[in-house]
């Protein structure tokens, strides 16, 4: 099951192409496709992680890539020549899988154990971006006198 992030659809007009492509990302997506299995956690307020099932491959086989706010993970496996198989069970095929990140996510890194790559990411907003807390002074209540000369007295 493929998630579609459509908050950009909601923001005002400004930036159609990061909408065109969000769109069109959402039309070449193949939700029948559920290959490599994956979960994705949230481990604390602002840090997440997306674990996939790719048994079989090595970091030599994986690449990730963020473009444009889309996180890409791509699985190459090589060609096995010369082998003859009596049967064979296991797939070894490449794969590709998009994930649309949210703004200000970051991808922090990534680990290969056990068959499970574990991509750490983090949501950093930046400091205008946060709320802030606005103090309430007291108002100054000196009056202004003038000196008649349009000067103001002190």
């Amino acid at each position: 099951m493929a998630t579609i992030d459509l908050t950009p659809l909601y923001r005002s007009t400004i930036g159609f192409d990061r909408m065109a492509s969000i769109l069109d990302a959402a039309m070449r997506t193949d939700t029948s496709n559920g290959y490599p299995p994956y979960n994705i956690e949230a481990l604390e307020e602002n840090r997440y992680q997306i674990s996939l099932a790719v048994a079989g491959f090595d970091e030599k086989e994986l690449d990730l890539e963020v473009e444009r706010g889309v996180l890409t993970v791509r699985g190459r496996k090589a060609d096995e020549d010369g082998k003859q198989y009596l049967h064979k069970g296991i797939a070894f095929r490449s794969f590709e899988r998009k994930f649309n990140l949210a703004d200000y996510v970051q991808v922090e890194g990534a680990t290969l154990k056990n068959g499970l790559l574990v991509i750490q990411l983090l949501k950093v907003i930046p400091e205008q971006m946060k709320a802030r807390r606005i103090p309430i002074g007291e108002a100054d209540l000196r009056t202004i006198e003038s000196d008649g000369n349009g000067q103001q007295a002190a």
